[in-house]
């Protein structure tokens, strides 16, 4: 369908816990908040694109138990269709996330009901698939969910794929992303993923490796930095607005998801990006993931 977005991904409740610093191995600080909210690099996605205006489905899988609800309540209510998401025996993926004084922060992710979305149950929406301008994925599904979502893509879909985590996934599969979305770590292990490690971390030289590897275009989310937007032999730098992080929690899925509707619409890569880079932005001065994203009515930061 023209302009639909059709994630398929993770949902995970997230706990989060603020601390002054993250703590040493071995050492135990105070911290303040245990508050559970909606969270998962998929329904993050999902949240981010639908806010921005594209029409979203999401494919995934939540648990039987009392983490699904608040899990599931931001796609809900940001209109993303849910009727590709199974409730499952067991438990709601679940998010650990440490954040510093700075606004950096660390996550531990629990899989639960995320180990599901197999092959054979992505295959079961593989219409919606077809049907779809822009699929998105990401690396916290089985790599055999992933390969297949990519499988049953129209010819007409765009595969956008931002592996984070790194996982193995078949390099086919991971090749025909258009683009490749990932920060500058996941760059490095995704190029050793595919037997080429390289030496540099400089962003140019890891989007230009990526390209040779044959991937058709490439994004490198840099943070406070902006991005980076390669396609062929050009690359194009993306700044991002200058900001105060309150919580850096889900900014990278608010770009990926904004990115996502723009190119959904038919914008170009360096265009969806510069819209990607203000949304991410804007939700990296709010707490937690799903709830720092702004709508179509909010004024982003330039």
């Amino acid at each position: 369908m023209p302009n639909r977005v059709v994630v398929v991904g993770s949902i995970n409740a997230d706990l989060t816990v603020h601390v002054h610093r993250h703590p040493q191995p071995g050492e135990t600080l105070p911290g303040s908040g245990g508050a559970i909210s909606a969270g998962g690099k998929g329904a993050n996605q999902a949240v981010a694109a639908a806010l921005q205006g594209a029409e979203v489905a999401l494919i995934g899988a939540v648990g039987r138990d009392p983490y699904a609800t608040p899990a599931t309540e931001r796609l809900r209510t940001s209109g993303v269709d849910c009727s590709g998401v199974a409730e499952v025996d067991g438990p709601t993926g679940l998010a650990v996330i440490t954040v510093s004084r700075d606004g950096e922060n660390s996550i531990i992710v629990v899989p639960g009901a995320n180990a599901t979305v197999t092959g054979e149950y992505v295959e079961r929406h593989a219409a919606a698939l077809r049907e779809a301008a822009v699929i998105l994925l990401q690396g916290e599904i089985p790599a055999e969910g992933f390969a297949r979502a990519v499988a049953e893509a129209g010819p007409r879909t765009r595969v956008l794929i931002n592996l984070a985590p790194v996982v193995p996934v078949p390099r086919e599969a991971l090749l025909r992303a258009d683009p490749l979305m990932a920060n500058e770590h996941e760059a490095g292990l995704i190029l050793a993923q595919l037997g080429h490690p390289l030496d540099s971390d400089a962003p140019e030289d890891l989007a230009r490796a990526l390209i040779t590897e044959g991937f058709a275009s490439v994004v490198l989310t840099l943070g406070k930095r902006g991005a980076l937007v390669a396609h062929g032999e050009e690359i194009t730098s993306i700044p991002t607005p200058a900001i105060t992080p309150v919580d850096t929690t889900g900014a990278g899925d608010a770009f990926a998801g904004a990115f996502a509707a723009r190119l959904a619409e038919g914008a170009s890569l360096i265009d969806a990006a510069r819209h990607a880079a203000r949304v991410g932005a804007y939700a990296a001065t709010g707490h937690g993931a799903q709830a720092s994203y702004p709508g179509l009515e909010d004024e982003l930061p330039r």
